[in-house]
């Protein structure tokens, strides 16, 4: 055997001597989520709907054998079923249902020590079907009093397989005397979908999510029972970072006040979550309002440089564009540090709501992306080019209202000349060219309805709908006159409010008439749709017909046949073949749009 090397004089003096005292001696820290958790139904903040319930059930001797909390995490789910297990094992309970919260059950309980008649369970790691059963066994046995209830607390529940939940059904229906299982779940959509037969043994109860003012009111009692002072900004930093959770907030307060000593400010806070200064996003939301596409690059690779979350960024900004989309329309923006609300109502007049709009719409759809993409940078840098390159949205109306009643203007208020019949640009293309009565194309057969159109009349609209009818002679019935005539009578049946019979005459066409009267509408073979509204109401239609021309006696519809050799092939409809289609029935309505068409090149948004 070797033997044990002995240490020198010199080396047992070096291992002898202690370094002098820390100035902060480490010691075991009770953590604000713990130390100030509720002992009571009352202290629980914002989900009284289920605090006073159970209260309610505890006082009047009507507790149910299961129960199911669900809700977010950190909003009291585990806290109310271990309040809930004290009040009903606590020596010194209230007659209203109260655990006095300092006896030795009540301490046991609330600390999370080992106890006899309270059992908690962690489904995560206890999932399986032989831990169900073992739970099941366990719960046959009495409590340790006979005043006592033993309670089963089981936490993320979903995580439970579908055997589990089946091994448990029996004994969840039929339970032994003076037992309570309680349930809690963050996802309950997955209970139901695995074992849905569970969830009509146990009382649902879900719990709300906690607003931000509420956990800004619970922080600052927090801090002023720790006696530390805190600013109204880092307050609602931390409420925000929290989305909706009280112990995410207490963590996060922990974290913050880690950092430093003295007053808790938001800088402070800002710099313990890593968030993005708000001054950044200012600055990133004037190079959208300016237009400085250029300028993107550099901003995003300082805020790159310097280690920021674009993540977090991006919901920095996304929540500073709602806010501006608030402002502008006379809103207060939310919960808004007073800096970020006073620069958004500075630069409010520089977008318009619809302009925002756009802009959440296009960051909302790109951030699922966003997240499961490995060039978040790039991804970032395109998104706020594209913001700085949106062309602003301008309402139809004022664009009409500003062209008036005699088509575009000149700049010297004179009107601009109609730009000279020929194809249009591709991206607004033609409509199919309607066939005459024998079955041939007749390319000019648009331009002919729009010439024949009479021109409107000056007077308001309510003048022409009071006015006698003229005492001329209405003209005899024919293709031609049909021809010209049919938006009016599209026209006149939607002022009478048969918008489905005026769709269906749309998209009809007059090819012959009889000397008696007889007309023959055709349809295309893809209009079958339309043939049976046209048919049933054929005496609408005459009757709108005969305000117009004589002769009218008899309406025929019938749908053209695709197989003949003069008819077009059959053609694929295509989103921009719909978008023509739909403007060419637009310019047909609206002489005024047409010419705005024609003289700004437009194309129809959807």
């Amino acid at each position: 055997m070797l033997p044990i090397p002995q240490a020198s004089d010199s080396q047992r003096d070096r291992q002898v001597a202690l370094p002098p005292a820390s100035r902060f001696p480490l010691t075991m820290y009770l953590s604000l989520a713990r130390k100030y958790r509720p002992r009571t139904f009352s202290d629980v903040a914002v989900q009284t709907h289920v605090s006073n319930t159970l209260r309610g059930a505890i006082a009047r001797g009507r507790v149910a054998h299961g129960y199911l909390l669900c809700g977010p995490r950190g909003v009291g789910k585990t806290t109310l079923a271990r309040v809930l297990a004290m009040a009903l094992n606590c020596e010194n309970r209230t007659p209203e249902g109260e655990p006095c919260g300092q006896c030795a059950s009540c301490t046991r309980i609330w600390g999370g020590s080992a106890s006899l008649d309270v059992i908690e369970i962690d489904a995560a790691s206890n999932r399986g079907v032989d831990d169900a059963r073992e739970l099941r066994e366990r719960a046959m046995y009495a409590p340790s009093g006979d005043e006592r209830y033993k309670v089963y607390i089981v936490d993320e529940a979903h995580m439970l397989t579908r055997e589990a939940w089946n091994a448990l059904l029996k004994i969840l229906e039929e339970p032994p005397p003076r037992v309570v299982f309680v349930f809690a779940t963050t996802e309950p959509q997955k209970i139901t979908q695995t074992a849905a037969p569970v969830m009509s043994r146990l009382q649902r109860f879900d719990f709300k999510r906690i607003g931000t003012a509420d956990v800004r009111s619970r922080l600052a009692t927090v801090l002023a029972a720790e006696h530390i002072e805190a600013e109204p900004d880092a307050l609602m930093l931390l409420a925000r970072a929290a989305d909706g959770s009280m112990r995410d907030a207490l963590s996060l307060a922990d974290q913050s006040l880690s950092l430093g000593d003295g007053t808790l400010t938001a800088q402070r806070v800002r710099d313990a979550l890593g968030l993005v200064p708000e001054d950044e996003v200012l600055a990133v939301l004037d190079l959208v309002a300016e237009r400085r596409a250029a300028d993107v690059f550099p901003a995003v690779a300082r805020l790159a440089d310097a280690g920021a979350d674009l993540g977090l960024f991006l919901g920095a900004f996304g929540e500073a564009l709602r806010a501006a989309l608030a402002i502008s329309l006379g809103g207060d923006g939310g919960d808004l540090s007073e800096a970020l609300r006073e620069g958004l109502t500075a630069r409010a007049s520089r977008f318009t709501p619809g302009d925002l709009v756009r802009m959440l719409t296009t960051l909302m759809d790109l951030e699922p992306k966003f997240r499961r993409s490995g060039q978040q940078q790039i991804l970032l840098e395109t998104l706020l080019v594209r913001f700085a390159l949106l062309d602003r949205t301008v309402a139809i109306e004022d664009l009409l209202r500003e062209m008036g009643p005699g088509g575009p203007s000149g700049g010297d208020g004179t009107p601009a000349p109609r730009p000279p019949a020929g194809p249009r640009s591709a991206p607004l293309g033609d409509a199919p060219p309607p066939r005459d009565g024998g079955g041939s194309t007749a390319p000019a057969a648009a331009d002919t309805r729009r010439s024949a159109a009479p021109e409107p009349d000056p007077r308001p609209a309510s003048v022409l709908a009071d006015a006698p009818a003229p005492s001329a002679p209405r003209p005899r019935i024919s293709v031609a006159g049909l021809t010209a005539h049919w938006d009016d009578i599209v026209s006149r049946l939607r002022a009478e409010g048969r918008m489905a019979l005026a769709g269906a005459v749309e998209h009809a066409k007059p090819v012959s008439v009889s000397t008696a009267g007889d007309i023959t509408l055709e349809l295309e073979s893809t209009g079958e749709l339309f043939h049976q509204p046209l048919t049933t109401n054929a005496s609408e239609v005459l009757s709108v017909i005969g305000a117009l021309l004589s002769g009218a006696t008899h309406l025929t519809v019938r749908l053209a046949d695709r197989a003949a050799d003069d008819s077009p092939p059959s053609r694929r409809f295509t989103e921009e073949g719909v978008r023509r289609d739909r403007l060419s029935m637009l310019r047909k309505k609206d002489a005024t749009l047409d010419a705005a068409v024609d003289a700004l090149d437009l194309e129809l948004m959807e």
